[in-house]
């Protein structure tokens, strides 16, 4: 998202690769935590704490393995549902009420393999379009969360 919006995300701050783009006349702050994932939280917090971002104009995208491979899903606020970096953001917040938009990667293809190595891998061939299409999907999500109308990302995307 952030390469469509020609942002680049490289700069180091807040324990995080940073960048901006303007998305719907909105500067938008996008950080890629350099944490490991369980402790994403500190950098959100640290970004928010620096720019006065009220958890509620926070809006985190992650993969999701209990979605499948290019499901898209968005959330106004809730639980971690089992993933660590939601569970660290949330707990560093103090609060779970941020919207979120979850983007299915699938699950393990076989139970012995660690769920790190899944989570890093790159996608199958087969897949990489479906995702890019999601990705698109997101993306226009991501324009209306940031005009403030979740619930029409919502009733669009889910």
């Amino acid at each position: 998202m952030a390469q469509k919006l020609q942002a680049k995300v490289n700069r180091i701050k807040f324990k995080s690769l940073t960048g901006e783009a303007t998305i719907t006349g909105h500067r938008c702050l996008f950080i890629k935590p350099q944490t490991f994932m369980n402790d994403s939280g500190i950098a959100v917090r640290e970004a928010a704490d620096f720019y006065k971002i009220p958890v509620e104009k926070i809006i985190v995208i992650f993969d999701d393995v209990s979605l499948s491979c290019g499901a898209l899903r968005i959330r106004r606020s809730g639980t971690d549902g089992g993933h660590n970096g939601l569970k660290s953001i949330i707990y560093h917040m103090h609060s779970d009420n941020f919207p979120r938009i979850k983007i299915g990667i699938g699950g393990k293809p076989h139970p012995e393999m660690e769920l790190a190595d899944w989570v890093l891998s790159s996608f199958k061939k087969e897949d990489l379009a479906e995702m890019r299409s999601t990705i698109e999907k997101a993306h226009e999500a991501l324009e209306l969360m940031v005009d403030g109308d979740v619930e029409k990302a919502m009733a669009k995307f889910n």
